[in-house]
């Protein structure tokens, strides 16, 4: 294996996409192994490579690490993008569960079976607009100080920009539900850091086609994963 992180995930975004993100904001070049099909998955399995038996697993450092939170506090705190002491860092950690929290309910609609999914989608629309997103605007504007310095900045800037693009990418895949008013929530703040973290050199090179960024999940996608992980 060559010195570059090794990404084991499918071939979409998943859990997976915020470990690309944050390893690209660092500038650190990695490789990836698609699961392709539920054997492929199973080899990891019995290989004793997934402690808990589910991707994403990063192969980094000569260790094999699992647990998606896990993993980007491994590489932040590697490449110094966990906060400057251990209060920034508590305050990254509580920012990154409402986060998470958020990417689970989103996730969950993969699962959703379909006469429950108009209420599961209300139910998405309503917390981010008016739970999440305005947090996570409140933070932006009371730290704006801390937000970059120089070409630096905390996994938690990367985290929220991904938050934002990723609303922008479930409008998107949501419109058919979606009054116009609704799909033309801006969040001033938040737009604000995208833009500038898009103009970083690591982050920016990210953003360009041919990326190892991959687009928002379709509905291809969708039941590709769905057949890998046996979800029904």
């Amino acid at each position: 294996m060559s010195g570059k992180p090794v990404l084991h995930h499918f071939n979409g975004r998943g859990r997976v996409e915020c470990i690309r993100w944050l390893l690209a904001a660092a500038g650190v070049e990695f490789e990836e192994k698609f699961i392709e099909c539920p054997e492929d998955l199973e080899k990891l399995r019995k290989d004793g490579k997934l402690m808990f038996e589910q991707v994403p697993m990063v192969e980094i450092d000569g260790m094999t690490l699992v647990q998606t939170r896990a993993i980007l506090n491994y590489i932040a705190t590697k490449y110094d993008l966990d906060g400057k002491d251990v209060k920034e860092r508590a305050l990254i950690d509580m920012y990154a569960e409402g986060i998470a929290d958020l990417s689970e309910m989103m996730g969950q609609l993969v699962v959703t079976p379909p006469d429950q999914k108009e209420a599961k989608i209300a139910l998405i629309k309503d917390r981010t607009k008016n739970r999440y997103l305005p947090a996570f605007e409140k933070w932006v504007h009371g730290h704006s100080q801390n937000l970059i310095c120089g070409n630096r900045h905390a996994r938690i800037d990367v985290a929220r920009m991904q938050v934002v693009v990723f609303w922008e990418g479930f409008r998107f895949f949501w419109s058919v539900h979606m009054s116009s008013s609704e799909s033309q929530v801006l969040f001033s703040g938040l737009q604000a850091l995208k833009s500038r973290l898009s103009n970083l050199p690591n982050v920016k090179k990210f953003l360009q086609p041919g990326s190892q960024r991959k687009p928002p999940i379709d509905e291809k996608v969708l039941e590709k994963a769905k057949k890998i992980f046996k979800l029904s």
